[in-house]
């Protein structure tokens, strides 16, 4: 057995070294350290569980679902959890809720991933040209952002989304255009407390240019802060998409969106209380999990945020 552990143990304090021999062993060092304080927070590892279930529920849907999400039998519609077959119950048109619940975390999925590869890259070009170049750039950058912000994002996005059209792509982009300038106002802080430093000089004196220095420099230093924010971020994006779906703007019928299947309980949740309560549950759960997720990630990536929280 200690012939088997030794390569382990070898790795693990090659891993664990203060002295790094490269600049990749360096980085593999870091990240063996961030995620041995990511597991020692419980609450942070229940999150990442909540959602490594979730990703696996999304991609074997096929498998787990017991039946047809889109199949309709108005022969045994609103039927209580247990009844038929059916583990928690059916709709007003008689469709399995556990089936529709496994696959719309497909939906769920789908927009988070696409909204938290848009609108931090977004946030994060404007930030860091608006923290690097100043002047003018700055001021105008800036004052649009503002503007965003001045709205509240559910209100704007309805808004985007009532000029797009319903649709769940149209409510992806009508998201993701609401949830960029918070990405933008931390990359122009960190920008501004960066441009400054002495390394950037350095390197300016080599004969970097701005976008070079930008991104070889700027951007990996901001990463840390904004997949912390992404991170809390997601559980208003999955709500925000719940109540596009809630109002009939987000994915269409027969589609089945956490959202739209409360729209659709809500009409019965006095006789019918699962209809609505078990997609309820699930937007819950997911977004639980994410607010746990982030708060682990940033005691490790922004500890000083992480205190003073």
């Amino acid at each position: 057995m200690s012939i088997i552990s030794a390569p382990n143990q070898g790795l693990r304090a090659w891993l664990m070294t203060d002295t790094p021999t490269s600049r990749r062993h360096a980085q593999l060092a870091a990240l063996y350290s961030a995620w041995l304080s990511l597991r020692s927070n419980t609450m942070a590892m229940l999150g990442l569980c909540i959602l490594i279930l979730l990703l696996l529920v999304a991609v074997f849907a096929p498998l787990l679902a017991p039946m047809d999400p889109l199949a309709q039998d108005l022969a045994g519609r609103l039927a209580a959890p247990g009844e038929g077959g059916h583990w928690l119950g059916t709709d007003t048109l008689g469709r399995d809720i556990l089936s529709r619940v496994i696959y719309g975390s497909r939906i769920t999925l789908y927009i988070v991933t696409l909204v938290a590869l848009i609108a931090p890259v977004a946030g994060l070009l404007v930030g860091t040209i608006a923290g690097y170049t100043g002047g003018i750039v700055d001021a105008v950058l800036m004052r649009i952002t503002d503007i965003f912000l001045a709205f509240p994002r559910l209100v704007l996005a309805l808004a985007f989304v009532a000029a797009l059209g319903a649709g769940i792509e149209n409510a992806v982009l009508a998201i993701s255009l609401t949830a960029w300038p918070p990405y933008a106002r931390i990359s122009r802080a960190e920008t501004l407390t960066i441009r400054n430093s002495d390394f950037i000089a350095a390197v300016k004196l080599q004969g970097a240019g701005p976008l070079r220095i930008i991104t070889k420099h700027i951007w990996p230093l901001c990463i840390s802060s904004l997949i912390v924010r992404v991170t809390l971020d997601m559980a208003g994006v999955i709500l925000a998409a719940a109540g596009l779906g809630f109002l009939g703007l987000g994915a269409q019928p027969p589609s089945p969106e956490w959202g739209a299947m409360i729209s659709e309980g809500r009409k019965v949740i006095l006789d019918h209380w699962w209809v609505a309560t078990v997609p309820g549950l699930a937007i819950f759960t997911v977004s639980l999990a994410f607010n746990l997720l982030g708060d682990g990630l940033r005691d490790v990536l922004d500890p000083k945020e992480g205190k003073s929280g």
